[in-house]
């Protein structure tokens, strides 16, 4: 039997996807700040998660650890970049994973055992539902930022619960009830995750993030989250107290079993949070206002809060002639799908970031404009 007569279930999947207008192929290109080359074609950046748009510096190259951090991968870089993160979260420890998915994984995964119970919001990411499934614990799902839902499933009997949540959604851009989750894990003795890639280094005083943004940093029992998004450099982390980083040193396989990353992106991060991003915060927040308020005066019915705009389109198919058109007109953003999002809730997930001049905001909101009125989106 030849290898390709093998693989033919794949491909009668693959055509599946395709007639659902679900397929998905790799662009490669080029990012130039605001904007990406594709095939010497340049087009205007919508979909960077990198918020604050901090200009990169060089990166010193050194000698690759070429091992794990419990073996002879952990660099000096390595302490320094942990007690800054710490200390930019309150918490006593903190803990760098090679991702943000793997901090996720080898964190839920490690200290939620099988008798547990995590409760877990309906629109959390996908690193999270695997992580979940990995625990072993009993998941029980609650309808999105729902509280009297969360309320009435916080009343399962299990020894320990588990709150789990984004702080900013990545595909819808809204807050989580962080205020009201709070008062419901303490009445009901529940841990707290909060997994904040999308809202630290941008949120809050000097960018601590989401539950700094709502005044309650010192409630949330365990950050999980991202340097490769506002801080625009690579990596994630766990914050919490000495206990919970001792124990995923010692029992999370996404930390124990992987190579370190290498020390000159440690310190490349180090020297990213040391910077005062207070004036890229500020350029951030101004692009977001004259974005939303251009979309707005379009006839777009905008209700994100956040710097991640979801321009809701519905049908799939519609979804990606949509994309095709603004591709057409130098606009990059990808159409978002089933199964990233639900079914026939497909949508352009706009990112804004500091990157954007006045004059390319005002030339996509017009795009946008065209292409919506186009498919009758608005």
């Amino acid at each position: 039997m030849g290898l390709k007569h093998k693989f033919e279930y794949l491909e009668s999947s693959l055509e599946q996807i395709q007639r659902d207008n679900l397929l998905r192929r790799l662009r490669y290109g080029k990012i130039k700040g605001s904007e990406i080359v594709f095939r010497n074609k340049t087009f205007l950046n919508l979909c960077s998660n990198d918020y604050l748009g901090i200009p990169p510096s060089k990166i010193q190259n050194s000698q690759m650890q070429s091992s794990s951090r419990l073996v002879s991968g952990n660099t000096e870089e390595y302490e320094k970049l942990e007690k800054r993160l710490a200390s930019h979260k309150s918490q006593k420890r903190s803990l760098i994973f090679p991702t943000g998915y793997m901090a996720n994984l080898g964190v839920i995964s490690s200290i939620i055992g099988k008798k547990d119970t995590i409760l877990s919001d309906e629109l959390n990411h996908a690193s999270i539902i695997e992580a979940s499934k990995l625990s072993g614990a009993k998941i029980t799902i609650y309808n999105h930022n729902h509280m009297e839902d969360l309320r009435a499933k916080l009343k399962d009997d299990s020894k320990r619960r588990f709150i789990i949540t984004e702080g900013i959604f990545s595909m819808d851009g809204d807050f989580a009830k962080l205020k009201e989750i709070i008062e419901l894990a303490e009445k009901h003795d529940a841990i707290l995750i909060l997994d904040d890639a999308h809202g630290d280094f941008v949120m809050g005083r000097d960018g601590k993030g989401t539950a700094n943004h709502f005044q309650v940093s010192k409630k949330i029992d365990v950050y999980i989250s991202s340097l490769s998004k506002g801080l625009g450099s690579f990596g994630g982390y766990v914050a919490s107290n000495n206990q919970v980083v001792d124990f995923c040193i010692n029992k999370s396989k996404s930390f124990i079993y992987t190579s370190a990353l290498p020390s000159s992106l440690i310190k490349y991060s180090v020297d990213r949070i040391n910077l005062d991003k207070k004036k890229y915060r500020k350029r951030l927040e101004s692009n977001r206002n004259r974005f939303v308020k251009g979309l707005k005066s379009s006839g777009f019915n905008i209700e994100s809060k956040t710097h991640i705009i979801p321009i809701i389109i519905g049908n799939e198919k519609t979804a990606m002639e949509f994309g095709k058109f603004i591709f057409k007109k130098g606009l990059f953003a990808q159409p978002i799908r089933y199964p990233t999002v639900k079914k026939n809730r497909a949508r352009l997930r706009i990112s804004i970031t500091s990157w954007l001049s006045n004059k390319q905001i005002d030339y996509a909101t017009e795009i946008l404009e065209k292409a919506a009125k186009k498919y009758k989106v608005i």
